[in-house]
């Protein structure tokens, strides 16, 4: 049995930008009064709050718990306070870098999308996201946007080109992150690893983008203990199986 679980947010625990529902939430309660938890995700911190914290029941404890926003660029942990541990933002110039080659690049791979809802590329300070419908779009129109990755693979084709010293990442359901070079998930893990006091030899993982190239990968390819699951049901699952293993 691990030391600490970490779990994805978007297509793991909840639908993507959507509040988990209730037995998630009461799976996650559970789960968290017998282990650590963490939660790491594309999404930028307003989104952990509204669509994790404000959903968990309030006997739910909060300083075993660590959220690392942003693909783990960022990393928040509860002391009476969520407070911010770090955030490794973008250079005025790395941005403007990554600003101009998204532009080109959506433009070529024809995704410059006319009917979006939201803001199509949003900048949360460590990490720039595209997201092909919008942010926000409906999850069911999400859902076929890009379920076979050729989109999203063609775009991280093009950006790869102009941005060789980033890091790349397919994450969710229509988005594509864009770190600085060297920061991932697995980078994430590491900080969380220092910071908890727990190896990343006692973590277990488990995200719905483990496949070549998703956001999740390069989680698998540190060495950590990984779980694919395909949907919000599967974690379910999951998490029923380490609580009846670890009672």
């Amino acid at each position: 049995m691990k030391s600490l679980v970490v779990f994805d947010l978007d297509g793991t625990l909840a639908t993507s930008k959507q509040a988990i529902d209730r037995e998630m939430a009461d799976l996650f309660c559970a789960l968290l009064q017998i282990l650590p938890i963490a939660v790491i995700s594309g999404g930028d911190w307003p989104q952990f709050e509204r669509q994790l914290l404000e959903h968990l029941p309030s006997r739910c404890g909060n300083p075993d718990l660590f959220l690392l926003p942003t693909s783990g660029t960022k990393f928040y942990r509860f002391d009476g306070v969520w407070s911010q541990v770090y955030a490794d933002n973008f250079s005025s110039d790395e941005r403007l870098r990554v600003m101009d080659a998204l532009g080109v690049a959506t433009a070529e791979a024809g995704l410059a999308a006319e009917n979006v809802w939201g803001d199509q590329v949003e900048d949360r300070g460590s990490q720039i996201t595209f997201s092909g419908l919008g942010q926000e779009a409906k999850p069911e129109l999400k859902a076929l946007w890009d379920a076979d990755l050729q989109k999203r693979n063609k775009l991280k084709s093009l950006l790869a080109v102009r941005l060789p010293d980033f890091a790349i990442r397919i994450g969710g359901s229509t988005s594509v992150d864009i770190t600085k070079p060297g920061i991932d998930k697995a980078y994430g893990i590491r900080k969380l690893a220092t910071i908890s006091n727990i190896g990343m030899a006692d973590m277990l993982f488990v995200g719905d983008a483990l496949y070549p190239g998703g956001n999740d990968a390069p989680v698998r390819d540190a060495g950590v203990a990984t779980i694919a699951i395909r949907d919000i049901a599967d974690t379910k699952r999951v998490i029923e199986t380490i609580i009846k293993f670890s009672s």
